[in-house]
């Protein structure tokens, strides 16, 4: 599936072509902070598969406890979250922050991570009265 995504503020943009069903779900805690939320949705995607069409993100490496390398990228101008990465051969795959892609109303997360990280009631959220509002 072709998509395009943007930033929030619409300085960095890209093109990709991703595999709609590998759209997951990730509940670390790593995510959740970087988020602000409970859980982040991404879509893993070869680095080949996703080309900048607009001005450069910058990057932020996080290193885990074990050492590991993470590569997150976000817009220098607007703190969008875009995409993500490892080092070697965890580089080949890149993650593409779901709320960053133009086509996401059509993307639905197939699988969860890191589920020991979920809150408890991560579930229960279809129950909680809502606003709609344009």
């Amino acid at each position: 599936m072709k998509i395009d995504g943007q930033c929030h503020c619409g300085f960095v943009t890209y093109e990709a072509e991703i595999d709609p069903d590998k759209v997951a779900i990730c509940h670390c805690t790593d995510c959740q902070r970087l988020t602000g939320s409970p859980y982040r949705v991404t879509a893993s995607v070869p680095r080949d598969a996703l080309r900048l069409t607009a001005n450069p993100p910058k990057l932020y490496t996080k290193s885990a406890e074990s050492g590991r390398k993470r590569l997150l990228y976000f817009c220098p101008e607007c703190g969008t979250p875009l995409f993500s990465t490892g080092t070697g051969e965890a580089a080949e795959t890149w993650g593409i922050r779901w709320g960053s892609i133009n086509q996401r109303a059509g993307l639905k997360p197939v699988r969860q991570i890191w589920c020991t990280s979920a809150t408890d009631w991560f579930g229960e959220t279809a129950a909680l009265p809502g606003v709609l509002r344009d």
